[in-house]
């Protein structure tokens, strides 16, 4: 299974004034991360406490009906184009590039063996949008429109767009057989709207935040519609969640990442780097991003007293940002934390010909060596750097990148994070800074109820008491 390697936190490597006792610590905090671990898990079925997220690998209901879906439509759409912002594109778009091909999109339908080919519309630039459509058929293209209020701004005018390009393009008993819509099983705008539409459906789950939904419909209904086995995601969560159940801290890698965070974030380590040594783990990064700093930075704690905590995520990828980032991370201010993700086996290794440039010497000493080997010395050697840089660092490993471990990857950052948000006394399943900015959007788009916000979302009012 995964694996979690924070040796490089303790004070024995990088010293007393950077590093943690890790036995003292976890000895000091054991019996609180018992009751948070066992509470987080208590209330994973409670009403309103936005933790039912912790159900979805044991949802086979789910599986079977996005599978069920998937095989209906296989060879009728050649182009699926997901529209949604945050949680509702970043996950899905990290699940895809993971386990796809990397050039998915550039191969043929033979190839693909009549999956469609993915994109994503997460922005309101016409810059990306108008040039999309100019290049797809109406007659092969199918739209997941995904919103669980249907009120997102972003989400629901880029669905307005497509449904008029598919009007216009396409008979109107047609239309509804290229749209499906995820979202609220009740509630909102989406769901009376594709209900008398006639489009097919799939919910996004009472308590299941944006940033956790990545294994509802939100990510398996994509993942399905492009042939990634949805149960191998499933069966990964589960075999893992016996391990993150585990009240004992020692054996806990969730429960340990997020104590480790949260105690260097109180010695002023305040920045979270997230590192995958992975190309097709790149996307993870934006997704991690998302995660920790919505479900962390916070302005009140539980109390109601202001407090302004939150880890700030800084994304990275191995080895590119070795030329980039990591002068700063080995020189610059000693106050960040590093997760790298690294991966026991690739699916594909080649190796650097030995007959190449026999005549300089320089570059001798990487003939007839697998590329597999270089990414490895290129992510121990900067680990090595980081931590002799007296900088506290921990790795997660995964065996291969796969369904299975993928899955389990992201659900153990998922729970990570809710145990952190415990720890740092805060909710981390709220929003209130996000909900601000879309009520200034929607002042500034004139919908109806909003008009006192337009002066301060003009600036021509001060915003020192809103």
């Amino acid at each position: 299974m995964i694996e979690l390697d924070y040796r490089n936190v303790s004070a024995d490597k990088i010293g007393r004034e950077h590093g943690l006792d890790i036995q003292e610590a976890f000895a000091q905090h054991q019996d609180k991360l018992k009751t948070i671990v066992s509470e987080i898990y208590a209330q994973k079925d409670q009403a309103g406490g936005w933790k039912r997220w912790l159900n979805l690998g044991y949802d086979s209901t789910l599986a079977d009906s996005v599978n069920q879906y998937a095989q209906s439509v296989k060879g009728k759409f050649s182009d699926m184009v997901i529209l949604g912002i945050g949680g509702s594109s970043l996950g899905g778009y990290a699940l895809l590039r993971a386990l796809l091909h990397p050039y998915w999109n550039q191969l043929s339908d033979e190839q693909r063996d009549g999956q469609p080919r993915y994109y994503f519309v997460e922005n309101v630039d016409a810059d990306q949008i108008a040039p999309l459509m100019d290049m797809l058929n109406p007659e092969r293209t199918l739209f997941l429109v995904i919103s669980k209020s249907g009120t997102t701004a972003e989400t629901m005018s880029a669905f307005m767009l497509a449904k008029a390009w598919l009007d216009k393009n396409l008979p109107a008993e047609k239309v509804r057989e290229h749209i499906v819509a995820i979202t609220d099983a009740q509630k909102g705008v989406l769901r009376p709207v594709a209900n008398a539409a006639g489009y097919q459906t799939f919910e996004v789950p009472d308590d299941v935040g944006g940033r956790f939904s990545v294994f509802s419909a939100v990510g398996l209904l994509p993942a399905a519609l492009c042939g990634v086995s949805v149960k191998e995601m499933q069966r990964g969560i589960c075999e893992l969640d016996a391990v993150l159940q585990k009240t004992d801290l020692t054996q806990n890698p969730a429960a340990q990442g997020a104590l480790i965070q949260y105690l260097l974030y109180e010695r002023h380590k305040h920045i979270a780097v997230f590192m995958p040594y992975s190309f097709r783990l790149a996307s993870v990064s934006d997704w991690f991003t998302q995660l920790w700093a919505e479900s962390l930075g916070k302005k009140h704690n539980l109390h109601g007293d202001v407090v302004h905590t939150g880890p700030t995520p800084v994304r990275a990828v191995g080895v590119t940002d070795q030329h980039s980032q990591v002068q700063l991370f080995n020189e610059g201010p000693n106050d960040k934390v590093f997760t790298f993700v690294a991966v026991g086996r690739p699916d594909r290794d080649l190796t650097i010909p030995n007959d190449q440039f026999t005549d300089v010497e320089d570059l001798n000493y990487l003939n007839g060596k697998p590329m597999s080997e270089l990414m490895r010395a290129e992510f121990e050697s900067t680990r090595a750097s980081i931590t002799t840089n007296l900088r506290p660092n921990m790795t997660l490993t995964i065996p291969q990148v796969d369904a299975y471990h993928f899955a389990q990857l992201l659900y153990l950052l998922e729970v990570q994070t809710a145990i952190a948000g415990a720890l740092l006394d805060i909710d981390p399943f709220d929003q209130p800074g996000v909900e601000l900015a879309k009520k200034y959007t929607y002042a500034l788009m004139g919908r109806k109820g909003y008009e006192d916000l337009i002066p301060v979302a003009r600036g021509e009012k001060s915003a020192v008491h809103v």
